[in-house]
């Protein structure tokens, strides 16, 4: 797999997901017969590309880097999916603009603009709040930085509104002396002008029924605006046009007051759907202030301070107690206790030493330490997971998706039934226009689609809202949804089941040696190498506090061992074949019965006489019997894939009470899964979890991939869920989590569509009139997102 370009050459592409998915297309086309993928570096071919076609692929890339310039602008008011595809639809139907990328969760827009103008942009503004979104476009402070190259992806940027949009700003006379929030200007707007036209009839009795006529539509004005404007961009079945045909209805009929109640419950409602979208937003917003604004970079004459931003591989960065770490690194001086609870959910401090891995937006507790940074600003693990979060409400759920269409049908359906509600009773039957006028507006109103459109979205925002805050990352709403289904979950075994690193296991010694001086002996020895069984044995000693006897001629036997003198006596150790050694029927069967069970056996000598034995492997995490017996409880079959040989792998896998493959290259792996899938007797997705490179193949080709935060980065791309903490019971956590969200949807669709189905036959035979409709859809609102909201609290309890 050859690199065709790094993202940060290429900014303006990689910070859109919309313009990575056009140059694929287009490479596709100019390339055939290859495949493109992207991951958070840069974008890669599959099988490597030939020198003609790698030159053809970058005349296509500069074509797409130089042909669009990306501008973003920050956007209030966006409160369910609902408003972001009102903002997606008005706007990409706009000349000059290439792409449109909408965020909910970070209330951004993101275009790629062919016609780069400021006239253009500042329509963008105006369009944007015109549409009920107040607007400012984002600029960066150095102005040598071009607007294509900042903010498209985790990393933020100054947010300097330009000139153009002065007019945005300027807060109007009543925003700066209102006594209520800004959230609640709406339903101002309805309350003053419903008591304004209750006061004029009170003083002058003759005139309340037109008094409440002209406040019932005056206080409707920014809704019927706002559906005008809907219309006009392409959204015409709205929920805006629903209102205000109700109320200019209940006008005619002579219902002001109902009308003017209608447009004060809506504007309530609306205002909860703002609050519930702000809670789901806020595990991401305290995300995005986790990185200081100082870093201190250390040199050769003395500490500087700087932006984060402006670190690069390779500085030395001094961070003090109580200060958060500016960049992902390695320690390389102090040992400190460090605060990961922003990406772990943990709430406890872990001692880390020098060589540990630390991560942006940690707290350092008690003890300046230096570390060396790792990755660039752009690149950490706090920008991956704000990224992460933010894609995923891009990846819809598939009942998400069905809901949406189905909304889109419904609501005109709705306007039709309404209608012949109006119609045909006073046509054909000969009833009076009023009332069945009154029982339609009815109908019209308990037939918005709000409650349903928002069941399935709510739930999944505050899902992922919950997520990240318990260290678990979802890739949207369809990985979310298919992990509560899985029955069948395969496990790589090294780096995921086990360790992935050997540990002394057993040993065995001869006449009167003690354990402890035979391992003291041989960690001795095992200090002169780098070997990962060397290291596994002087680990076993330092873990019991062995003192380990002086050395002298200390060297290594090419592919056999070590050896070095303890007080002039020769020792060594190795692999007893290697050594060439005859050891005691004792001991040669004490190997063979360790090898059989998975077992690196290495043989200590003293003189060239054995006088023990050691025996390592790579053992299973401590928490992976509890996890996988959690998921068999859970109903799902745990299935172990490895390239491990056969003795190796049912030793672990009996060990762990699951199914095992064993001897996979990563191509056997895709061919398990797809056995897997094609099993009649097993239900469900299959999802894969690994943490190696070579598991991303099959984390990318599994129903869902799961990546344990610890692996490396391919793995983490490839993947539709991380564990952001290196424990396999987040995995159980994640589908639960899954689960219950499943849950709250078909929750949420039964209430919305039960209350909808009850007052829908109320309102037509006249039992229920418009209080008790706006009523109903306003609860029903309410309720899907209250019920929605729990999420934001699950799995409190283990």
């Amino acid at each position: 797999m050859s690199v065709i370009a790094k993202w940060d050459e290429f900014p303006a592409i990689g910070n859109c997901e919309s313009c990575k998915s056009s140059l694929i297309a287009a490479l596709e086309r100019a390339v055939p017969g290859q495949t493109f993928v992207t991951d958070g570096a840069g974008l890669h071919a599959q099988p490597d590309l030939g020198d003609d076609q790698k030159k053809v692929a970058r005349d296509v890339l500069k074509r797409h880097r130089d042909g669009v310039a990306h501008h973003h602008w920050v956007v209030s008011g966006m409160d369910c999916g609902s408003c972001v595809a009102k903002i997606e639809t008005a706007l990409s139907k706009r000349d000059g603009v290439e792409c449109v990328d909408v965020s909910m969760m970070r209330e951004t827009v993101t275009l790629g603009l062919r016609d780069d103008s400021p006239d253009l942009r500042g329509d963008i503004t105006r369009i944007l709040t015109k549409l009920g979104y107040p607007a400012h476009e984002k600029s960066t402070v150095n102005t040598g930085t071009t607007a294509s190259g900042c903010c498209g992806g985790a990393n933020t940027c100054g947010e300097t509104a330009s000139p153009l949009d002065a007019d945005v700003e300027t807060q109007s006379l009543l925003r700066k002396i209102a006594p209520w929030p800004e959230g609640g200007d709406e339903i101002a707007w309805a309350a003053i002008w419903l008591v304004i036209g209750g006061g004029v009839g009170w003083l002058v009795p003759g005139a309340d029924t037109y008094a409440m006529s002209v406040a019932a539509i005056l206080a409707a004005l920014p809704i019927m605006r706002a559906a005008f404007r809907l219309a006009i961009s392409g959204a015409f079945f709205s929920i805006e046009l629903l209102m205000s045909v109700a109320v200019l209805g209940a006008v005619a009929i002579g219902q002001s007051l109902e009308a003017g109640m209608v447009v004060l419950l809506f504007a309530i409602g609306e205002s909860l759907e703002g609050i519930a979208a702000g809670r789901a937003r806020s595990g991401v917003k305290s995300l995005m202030k986790l990185t200081p604004e100082i870093a201190r970079r250390v040199t050769d004459t003395g500490v500087e301070d700087l932006s984060p931003a402006s670190l690069v591989i390779g500085d030395i960065v001094e961070v003090r107690p109580g200060e958060r770490i500016p960049a992902d690194g390695i320690l390389t001086t102090g040992s400190a206790e460090i605060d990961n609870s922003h990406l772990t959910g943990e709430s406890v401090p872990v001692a880390s030493e020098p060589g540990d891995d630390v991560f942006a937006g940690a707290i350092v507790t008690d003890r300046p330490v230096h570390l060396c940074v790792t990755r660039a600003a752009g690149q950490t693990m706090l920008d991956r997971v704000i990224e992460l979060v933010e894609q995923s409400e891009k990846h819809k759920a598939p009942v998400e998706r069905f809901v949406a269409k189905f909304a889109r049908i419904y609501t005109p359906i709705i306007m039709a039934l309404a209608a012949l509600t109006v119609v045909i009773p006073p046509v054909l039957f000969g009833q009076g226009w009023e009332e069945w006028v009154y029982r339609g507006l009815a109908l019209l109103l308990i037939g918005c689609p709000c409650a349903l459109v928002i069941s399935t979205p709510a739930a999944v925002t505050s899902a992922l809202a919950r997520a990240t805050r318990i260290g678990l990352l979802v890739k949207g709403g369809a990985a979310l949804e298919a992990i509560g289904a899985v029955r069948t979950m395969a496990f790589d075994k090294t780096g995921t089941l086990t360790e992935g690193k050997p540990k002394l296991a057993s040993l065995i010694t001869v006449g009167d040696m003690a354990e402890d001086q035979l391992l003291g002996i041989a960690a001795a020895l095992e200090t002169v190498t780098s070997h990962p069984l060397a290291k596994a044995v002087v680990t076993a000693a330092q873990d019991k506090n062995l003192d380990l006897p002086v050395i002298t001629d200390a060297r290594t036997i090419a592919g056999a061992g070590v050896e070095a003198r303890i007080d002039g006596i020769l020792y060594r150790v190795g692999a007893a074949k290697r050594l060439d050694i005859d050891p005691t029927p004792e001991i040669a069967d004490w190997l063979t019965a360790q090898e059989d069970a998975g077992s690196t056996a290495v043989v200590v000598l003293k003189d060239n006489v054995v006088i023990g034995a050691l025996a390592l492997r790579d053992v299973a995490r401590a928490d992976a019997k509890a996890a996988l017996a959690k998921l068999k409880a859970l109903g799902i079959n745990p299935v172990m894939l490895t390239g491990d040989a056969m003795l190796v792998a049912k030793r672990m896998a009996g060990e762990l009470g699951m199914e095992y493959h064993a001897q996979l290259l990563p191509e056997d792996k895709l061919n398990v899964l797809a056995e897997l899938r094609n099993d009649p007797d097993r239900k469900g997705p299959i999802a894969m979890v690994g943490d190696g490179i070579n598991d991303a193949p099959a984390l990318k080709s599994a129903d869902v991939g799961i990546a344990i935060g610890g692996g490396t980065d391919i793995a983490l791309e490839a993947a539709d869920a991380v564990v952001v903490k290196d424990r396999l019971s987040d995995v159980v956590n994640l589908v639960k989590l899954s689960r219950a969200t499943r849950r709250v949807i078909r929750e949420n669709i039964g209430l919305a569509l039960g209350l909808k189905a009850v007052f829908l036959i109320t309102s037509i035979t006249g039992l229920t009139g418009l209080w008790l409709a706006v009523l109903a859809d306003t609860g029903a609102t309410v309720l899907v997102t209250i019920n929605s909201l729990r999420l934001l609290i699950a799995l409190r309890r283990p």
